[in-house]
This record gives C-alpha cells, structure tokens and sequence, in this order.
C-alpha cells in the first residue's frame, strides 16, 4: 500500500525538484534588488506558488485520468468563458489584458487554458476517430481551437497564443492523419502565422521587428530587453559571477529578470554549465515524457502526454531563444524556472497527470505479466 501511494517517475520529478531549485537559488539573488510585492519578495511569493503546485501535482497524480476525459468538454466550454470574461473584466498588465486580481494575487487563466485545451483535444480526438473521417476531424479540432487561440490572441498575448497554435499541431500530427493532410497543418499554420501579424499590437511587432536588429529598431524600447538579455547571457562566461554578483540583474539593467529573461540571469550567474545543466534537466524530462508516452495505456493518455510534451517544448524553445536573440520577446514563462504562480502550478499539474499515466502504465504491465 505505501509503495502504491508513492508510486512515481522518480527521475522526471528529480529533474522538475532539481529545477525548482536552481530557480529559488536564482530567485533569491534577484530578491535582492527587487521591489517586495504585497509586502512579500518575489522569493517567498515564488515559495509559496511552488508549495500551492506541488499539492496540484500530487492531487493530479492520484485523480484517475479518465476522469479528465469523462469531463474534457465541460472543462474546455467553462476555459473559454473565462477567457471571454477576462477580456471585458481583466486587468491589464504589460499590455496584456489576460489577468484577473485576487487580492495581491494575479491569476492568468490563459495558463489553465494550455492544459484544458491538451485534454479536450486527447479526449476530442480519441473519441472521433472512428466517427469522423481525416478531413472532418481535422477541421473540427481546427475550428475548436482555434476559438479558444482567437480569444487568447484578442488579450492580446501571441506567445501563449502560438502554445496553444503547437499543441493543436502535435496532436493532431500523431493522430494518424495522412501526408496530405499533414501539408495542409502545415499550410495552416503558416497562413495562422501571416494572420496573426494583423491582429499584433503595436509593440509586439516591435518586438518581432526587433529580433532582426535590436540596436538600429528603437535600441531603448524594444530593442533593449533582447540588447541587454545578450549582453547577460555573454558575460557569464563558463562558470557565471556567483549567485548575488550579476551585474546585469542585479544593477536592474536586464528586463524581467525574473520572469521572461530568467535564463538570461541564470547564465550571468552560473554561467554556460549552469545553462547546460538545465537544458540537460529539460532534456532528462523529454526522455521520460517519451518514454511515457510510448507505454501509455490508451490512445488518450498517450495524446494528453504528446500535448503535455508540445506544450513544454514551444515554452523553451521561445523562452530560451528570445534570451539568446534568435526569437522574438512574447513573454513566455520558462517553465519551473520563471517567477509565477499561474504557469508554475499548471506545469506542476501536467506533471501530476504525466505521474498518473505512468502509475497506470505499470499496472497494465504486471497485468499482462501475470
């Protein structure tokens, strides 16, 4: 019975703790030159989201995912309510009307709507697959997704946007659909893409705009987080200045430093082994995310674990490359790394589901075996 309760993917939570960890080591030096908010630093405020996510995860890990799928479109039309309420009653913070307040608290819901929108789409798809034909379910899934990234692009946030555009993409790439119709994803999200540029507000162009060359377009505007995320990025060297002596984070001359240009600050304090150790932490997470995934018990948990793995994939991949000036600056969260409550307890909840399918998994194996 014990072992049952603690039964986990120990190496995939190791790598999320471990992590958690540097992030509360980097948080902490930040703490130092940061505003307290609400009369707490971001270090303690960050402490507590890693407490409030951890009892996600566990709850998560021990609600059988079925139960997600019985109610993934209650789930799905009760996200986008809450995203159409955010529009006409949410506050608006750095341009982005996608928050709503509690308190001193700020709760983004378009973090609940990238892990609404994996099940319903799991669920969706794994349900239709013998009552649709390719073309049918792929327009369907198409068009209920892409309410939800049209409401989410009206906040407007592009880069969550372009979360949810790559989850609808993996999971209907690996749901069995011909090549033909994989060209025609691709066609779409190209087509998304150029759309998308329309509906941008002024200084998120300026912020595509600005990956090209941030010191000629506006250097001190829109040029000046990717100008000065470089610059911390490069001067840590191999072995970084020592947690509390980054000179950029610091002296407040990086942007966001907590949040958006973390990994900017973990590489001018730890330098490249600290941004190679968590790469490899990332990269320890795929391989048992995969390994999950390949074993999963039904069509549904293995799409809910695809969408999971997308999910975290687009989040890096935009992260780490708006810091190192190869992507444009949307604001997206590092996952486990960046300060936030919202992200962090909905990454922490996906890894709660991903702990579940794996508890699930084992049981169909010792079935089999006897």
């Amino acid at each position: 019975m014990f072992h049952k309760f603690f039964k986990t993917d120990w190496l995939l939570l190791l790598a999320v703790l471990l992590l958690l960890g540097i992030s509360m080591a980097v948080l902490y030096s930040i703490s130092m030159s940061t505003a307290s908010e609400g009369g707490l630093s971001i270090f303690w405020r960050q402490l507590i989201f890693i407490l409030v996510g951890l009892v996600f995860m566990l709850v998560f890990s021990k609600i059988n995912y079925q139960t997600l799928k019985l109610r993934s479109t209650p789930i799905y039309f009760l996200t986008l309510l809450v995203l159409l309420a955010v529009l006409i009653f949410g506050r608006t913070i750095r341009g982005t009307a996608g928050w709503i307040g509690v308190g001193s608290f700020h709760i983004q819901p378009v973090e609940i709507a990238k892990l609404s929108l994996i099940i319903f789409l799991a669920s969706f798809i794994s349900q239709k697959k013998m009552e649709l034909e390719e073309t049918g379910r792929l327009i369907a899934s198409l068009v209920l997704s892409g309410a939800m990234i049209l409401l989410v692009l009206k906040q407007p946030d592009f880069g969550s946007a372009m979360v949810l555009v790559g989850i609808w993409l993996a999971t209907t790439f690996v749901s069995g659909i011909s090549r033909k119709k994989i060209f025609i994803m691709i066609l779409t999200g190209v087509v998304i893409a150029f759309a998308g540029w329309f509906v941008l507000a002024p200084y998120q162009k300026d912020r595509v705009l600005s990956l090209i060359h941030p010191e000629t377009i506006d250097p001190r505007g829109a040029g000046y987080n990717v100008i000065q995320a470089m610059i911390a990025v490069g001067s840590g060297g191999l072995t970084g200045k020592g947690i509390g002596h980054g000179s950029q984070s610091q002296l407040n001359f990086l942007p966001e430093k907590h949040t958006d240009f973390i990994f900017a600050s973990i590489a001018e304090e730890l330098g490249l082994f600290g941004d190679l150790l968590v790469i490899g932490l990332y990269l320890l997470m795929f391989y048992r995310m995969r390994i999950i995934a390949l074993n999963a018990p039904d069509n549904f948990s293995y799409l809910v674990v695809v969408g999971i793995m997308s999910m975290f994939f687009v989040q890096i991949f935009e992260n780490i490359g708006m810091n190192i000036g190869v992507m444009p600056v949307t604001g997206i969260p590092l996952p486990f790394l960046s300060y936030g409550g919202s992200s962090l307890i909905m990454v922490l909840s996906s890894i709660g589901i991903l702990n579940n399918i794996y508890s699930h998994q084992e049981s169909v194996v010792k079935s089999e075996e006897y």
